[in-house]
């Protein structure tokens, strides 16, 4: 028994914020985002907007490609660190708004790789026989936590949200193997302190700036690039399969020059991976469904291709996920 990907949709707000419009605001230009980063724009969205609507929108897009209906979903999984409120679960808002009158529902929270860990939990729910059909979604906002007086970071990141329903399935597809990993020990390097038990919410915390992203870019960086080429070698070794086998490579998308350094150093190239990180930036959880998304419908990803996903995020966390589609 496998976990198929039956269906994929994705969402992401109207407004559009480029680089041209950050000139204005913060001491930047869009040739320095551009050469070190790799993005150009990123979307933003409204006020009235939740991660929990942004959720239902990627969500009911992927209904609309699949013969299943929100009656069948057994479970709800949202990927986010921006969800509607500390608690309950985004998942729980996004299961009202979807009607999914017999699904459980709950959240994870393992930054950007999130939505990978998400598709590892309803891969292994559906092998062991306790649910047939998950609806997994990757749901951000991360322009609410942004530092827009901080140039360093506020260029990195936008709004958006993709989904992925899986079916239980015997067929020879489906997804193969996934790996998880974590060193909490590095978790200064990417943060947001404010707002937990650690730092609650007072007028000091709000003059600190606690309740922003906080990053060490370079430092980052680096245990990105090792971290990234190690997992992606231990999947496809795990699996007896060579880098020269896969159809497509769909990374994280957080930094141009970190999905280019991967690739080099497991010799992929790079029209075998896809980038849309110049349209959207970073948006942690739902960078990969948005990107999985776009592939198939870009008719890049068919019956048989190998494909592997992979991200690196706060926590330190990192994952892959291998899926013969």
């Amino acid at each position: 028994m496998r976990a198929k990907i039956v269906a994929t949709g994705s969402y992401v707000p109207e407004r559009v914020l480029t680089n041209s419009d950050l000139e204005k605001m913060v001491d930047t230009s869009d040739e320095w985002i551009r050469e070190r980063t790799g993005i150009r724009e990123r979307r933003i969205a409204d006020e009235k907007e939740a991660a929990s609507d942004l959720a239902c929108e990627a969500a009911k897009a992927a209904f609309k490609r699949t013969d299943i209906k929100a009656k069948d979903i057994d479970l709800v999984i949202v990927a986010t660190v921006t969800g509607d409120m500390p608690f309950p679960a985004t998942a729980c808002h996004l299961q009202h708004k979807l009607g999914l009158k017999k699904a459980a529902a709950f959240d994870v929270n393992a930054a950007c790789s999130g939505f990978l860990y998400g598709l590892s939990i309803a891969d292994s729910f559906i092998r062991n026989g306790s649910h047939k059909r998950v609806l997994v979604v990757g749901a951000e906002i991360l322009s609410r936590i942004t530092d827009w007086e901080d140039r360093s970071t506020c260029v990195l990141f936008g709004d958006g949200s993709g989904a992925a329903i899986l079916e239980a399935t015997n067929e020879d597809r489906g997804i193969i193997s996934t790996h998880l990993g974590s060193d909490g020990g590095m978790w200064e390097l990417l943060n947001m302190p404010g707002g937990g038990s650690r730092h609650p919410a007072s007028k000091d915390s709000i003059k600190k700036r606690l309740h922003y992203i906080k990053m060490k870019g370079n430092e980052t960086f680096k245990i990105a690039v090792r971290t990234l080429e190690s997992l992606v070698k231990k999947s496809l070794d795990e699996n007896k399969l060579k880098p020269s086998q896969l159809s497509l490579l769909i990374p994280h998308q957080a930094n141009l020059r970190i999905i280019q350094a991967t690739a080099e150093r497991l010799g992929i190239p790079m029209d075998k991976v896809f980038v849309n990180l110049d349209k959207y930036g970073n948006t942690s959880a739902a960078s990969i469904p948005i990107a999985l998304d776009e592939a198939f419908r870009q008719g890049r990803i068919r019956d048989g291709d190998y494909l592997l996903l992979e991200a690196f995020g706060g926590g330190l966390t990192w994952a892959s996920v291998l899926i013969k589609w």
